[in-house]
């Protein structure tokens, strides 16, 4: 019996490393776990809209899809229309059809920061700090914008491309040592 050359007895082992290093990939959290830890969890637009002194300078993490933009002072307001997160916070079309979990909200995010490929996003899970900045006042161009929703100063966005791959991301790049204890404290200076 004629032994298996070293080709031969390798191939296997390549194999069972390039399944390891695949599955190992497709399990990489959608949202980094040191903001998952900082997140009150289980938050919908629906509570936040109800009762927002309760979650103001907390971090949470909500779904949406980008309806309008608008520049401001070096910073990019995006208008989101809400999307409900599954237990992996990728969002989804809600299937609730809840009028105030398919509401809008806004998110803050620095300009210079931004991916150039955001407009391209599907969707987009969010992570971030419930400010008390008003929003900016309807634009009645565009007609979506109601006034009076809530406003997130975004410190991390996952955008999303067809089905579950994602395309970009996006991180508030501030040095967590340096953030004050009380981001709302922080934006009334």
């Amino acid at each position: 019996m004629q032994q298996p050359s070293i080709r031969q007895r390798s191939l296997p082992a390549v194999c069972m490393v390039c399944i390891a290093v695949a599955s190992l990939w497709g399990c990489a959290p959608t949202v980094p776990t040191r903001y998952i830890k900082q997140a009150e969890p289980g938050v919908t637009l629906t509570a936040l809209k109800t009762r927002p002194a309760a979650y103001r300078g907390k971090t949470v993490i909500l779904g949406g899809v980008i309806v309008e933009q608008r520049q401001e002072a070096g910073r990019i307001w995006l208008l989101m229309k809400n999307r409900p997160i599954d237990a992996d916070y990728v969002p989804h079309r809600d299937a609730t059809l809840i009028p105030s979990e398919s509401a809008l909200y806004w998110v803050i995010v620095e300009q210079d920061s931004l991916s150039k490929h955001y407009r391209e996003w599907a969707r987009v899970t969010v992570v971030g700090w419930v400010s008390d900045m008003k929003p900016p006042k309807p634009d009645p161009a565009h007609d979506r914008s109601q006034g009076g929703e809530p406003v997130l100063d975004g410190l991390y966005l996952k955008g999303w491309g067809s089905g579950d791959q994602h395309i970009d991301v996006w991180e508030d790049r501030q040095d967590p040592n340096y953030i004050q204890s009380n981001p709302v404290g922080a934006l009334r200076q």
